[in-house]
């Protein structure tokens, strides 16, 4: 778990694909949140945002430069959200045809 006095730096991008996983795939934002390691209330923040059309703004407000390596990193959480995801789904199929197959 993370600790609480480190703040974790989020580019833009990353901001926007996680609420995408909100928004347009359904997912829950305590889902996403947990996928993602990042916190609920800053998640629903976004979330809340993006729907008032604020989320742009405040991303413009607060871009910090990011290393290299930390947006490896955020591209590397986005892919593993969303390969867990696409898991989820496979489990859910392959559940759904073997009982299909009975």
């Amino acid at each position: 778990m993370k600790s609480s006095s480190t703040k974790q730096v989020f580019t833009a991008e990353f901001r926007s694909e996680a609420v995408k996983l909100v928004t347009d795939q359904g997912l829950s934002i305590s889902d996403v949140a947990r996928r993602l390691d990042m916190s609920l209330k800053t998640l629903s923040r976004w979330v809340i945002l993006t729907k008032e059309g604020n989320l742009a703004t405040v991303n413009a407000k607060r871009i910090l430069p990011v290393s290299e390596r930390e947006a490896e990193v955020s591209r590397l959480k986005k892919e593993v959200a969303i390969l867990r995801e696409e898991r989820e789904i496979l489990k859910k199929a392959t559940a759904f045809f073997a009982k299909e197959s009975r």
